[in-house]
Order: C-alpha cells, then sequence, then structure tokens
C-alpha cells in the first residue's frame, strides 16, 4: 500500500511540476516604436542615441526592450500609415523623430499610446501639447527652437564672409510646419535686412531640385549659404556638402553631422543628445510616469563646430574669435 502510495504521489508530481514552471514563465518584452521620417542609413547616429538613453533609464534592446522600427525615407506622405503599423503593433510607447510632422501622424493614430517626440519648432504652435510645463494628454518630449537659432548662424556666416552682400536661405517648400515656414522667412528677411544684406530664398524638396537650387545659387551670386534645419535635408547632408564644395560657397547647418562630412560651419545642439532624452523619457514612462507629468524638455546647450580643412579649400580664414568659441574644431 505504501508502495502504490508513493508512486501515486510522484505520478502527480509529474502533472504539477510543468504547470509550476509554465506559471514562472517571463513577462514579454515592453515595446518600444521608433517613428522617423528620414532613412535608416544616414539616422544611425540618432537611433544610437535613442538606445543610449533607454539603456541609462534600464533598458536595454533585446534584454529589458523590444524596438520596432518604421523609416519613412524622407516621405512625408508614408508618416500615417506607419504610424498606423505602429498602434496595430500594440507597442508601449512610441518615440517620433524629424519634427512635427512626425509627431502629428503618431498623434493621428492614437490617443492613448504615450508619445515622446524630438521636434525643432513650437509644440504648443503646432497643437502637440498644451504647455511645456504640463503638456498634457499622451504626449511629451524634446524641443529646439530652430527659428531662435538663426540670428546666432547669420551672425556666424557674417563674421566668416565679412563681404557677403547677397546670402542664400535653403528651405524645403514641402516641410508640412507652414507656421514655422513663414516665421523662418519673416525673422530671416528682419535679421537681413538689419546688416544690409540682400536675401534669396532657395527651394528644395528633391534630389534634383537640390542640384538645381546650388545652379541658382551661383547664378544669383550670392557669397554663403544657410540651410534650413530639415529631415530631408538630413538625409542629403552628403550631396548638400558636395555641392556647397563645387560651387565653393561657404555653409553653415545646424548639425555636426555636416561639417564632420565637410561641411565648412554647423551651430545648433547635439542631435544625439536629443534622442538620448527621449530615449530616457521613453524608459521613464515604461516605468509607470505619464506623459502629462513630464515637461518638454529644452535643451539651452549648443555647439559650434568648424572644419577648418573646408575653410582651406574655400580660401577663408577662420577669424581666432570664433576659434575661440568653437566647441570642436576638425583639422
Amino acid at each position: 500500500m505504501r508502495r502504490r502510495a508513493l508512486i501515486s504521489l510522484m505520478g502527480g508530481a509529474t502533472v504539477i511540476w510543468p504547470l509550476a514552471s509554465r506559471g514562472q514563465r517571463p513577462q514579454p518584452m515592453p515595446v518600444i516604436g521608433f517613428l522617423s521620417v528620414e532613412a535608416s542609413g544616414p539616422a544611425q547616429p540618432i537611433e544610437n542615441a535613442l538606445l543610449q538613453g533607454l539603456g541609462e533609464a534600464g533598458y536595454i534592446e533585446g534584454r529589458g526592450v523590444v524596438v520596432e522600427r518604421r523609416w519613412a525615407g524622407g516621405q512625408y506622405d508614408k508618416l500615417p500609415a506607419l504610424a498606423s503599423d505602429l498602434v496595430d503593433r500594440k507597442v508601449d510607447v512610441i518615440v517620433t523623430g524629424g519634427g512635427p510632422a512626425v509627431a502629428r501622424a503618431a498623434k493621428n493614430a492614437t490617443s492613448t499610446v504615450p508619445i515622446v517626440f524630438v521636434t525643432g519648432s513650437d509644440p504648443v504652435e503646432e497643437g502637440l501639447v498644451s504647455s511645456l510645463a504640463r503638456p498634457g494628454g499622451n504626449m511629451t518630449g524634446v524641443s529646439i527652437l530652430v527659428v531662435d537659432l538663426l540670428p546666432k548662424r547669420l551672425d556666424l556666416l557674417s563674421e566668416l564672409v565679412p563681404e557677403a552682400k547677397t546670402v542664400a536661405l535653403l528651405m524645403n517648400p514641402n516641410s508640412p510646419s507652414r507656421a514655422n515656414s513663414v516665421r523662418v522667412l519673416r525673422e530671416m528677411d528682419l535679421l537681413a535686412r538689419s546688416k544690409g544684406l540682400q536675401l534669396n530664398i532657395l527651394q528644395a524638396s528633391t534630389e534634383r531640385e537640390v542640384d538645381s537650387a546650388f545652379t541658382s545659387l551661383a547664378q544669383s551670386r550670392a557669397a554663403a549659404l544657410v540651410v534650413h534645419t530639415d529631415a530631408f535635408f538630413n538625409s542629403r547632408s552628403d550631396q548638400l556638402v558636395r555641392l556647397a564644395a563645387q560651387h565653393a560657397i561657404p555653409a553653415i547647418y545646424t548639425w555636426r553631422e555636416f561639417a564632420t562630412a565637410g561641411g565648412l560651419v554647423s551651430y545648433g545642439p547635439s542631435r544625439a543628445s536629443l534622442y538620448r532624452l527621449a530615449g530616457i523619457y521613453a524608459g521613464r514612462i515604461l516605468k509607470g510616469s505619464k506623459p502629462e507629468d513630464l515637461p518638454v524638455v529644452q535643451p539651452s546647450a549648443f555647439e559650434l563646430v568648424i572644419n577648418l580643412q573646408t575653410a582651406k579649400g574655400l580660401g577663408l580664414t577662420i577669424p581666432r574669435s570664433i576659434l575661440a568659441r568653437a566647441d570642436e574644431v576638425i583639422e
């Protein structure tokens, strides 16, 4: 009898153990959706920065979090479908990069999934959040006001090319942020007039139009160029830098990636720092924070990067006053 009881007990155990093991299975990892209007190759540095921020918040891709990436390759019309796809994937947080159009596509796709944006325009003016301090709703993020950088960039260009009487501004006419574009044009016109400069507006939204813009630049006898901040231009950095060298035109850009690629000078925040902050915010939300309680971050640190090799090729001597202020000088 004792032997039969023992066998019976052991038989029961063989049924119970798998059930216990099944009950201890780890929970599925949270999923971050990353939506960008850029192409994956040129945007690799910002993707790495996003992952760094997630790591600082305690989430390592493949071990503590899954990252679903969606790239629009510079085509804004693809954004709504890509945003909806992430929502259908049931991601826990969406991080958007590339400006207000990307954030708006995510906002239109969901009112419940938390969204962390990185944008170069005023998110209140764009209707993304109620206020910077108390965003409200399901959105928060990182914002830089690129228009506010224009005076400094034009000042730098004037110091670098003091003989310039005509300056060109390259913009994307298909930029979804119309309000921002109008403000840029108004501010740049006023700034140019205050310096006694003539401002020429060049527009490009395709690779071919970029080529045509530089041809027009040479014909207009503009002596310097400001490349406005735009996701399309970010994906065409090599082309822009090459054409500026080909036409021997001193140009200033927002991001350091342009200067490291051979552009003359850049002035703006570190893109890596912006996406690192977005990653940290996404991690905080995964841990329970609500977007409405996380104020929109506005970085106050900006970096000046100068490429001396490019300056030499253009026959420019960089003033010591600018070199002394530079955060990085590329020899």
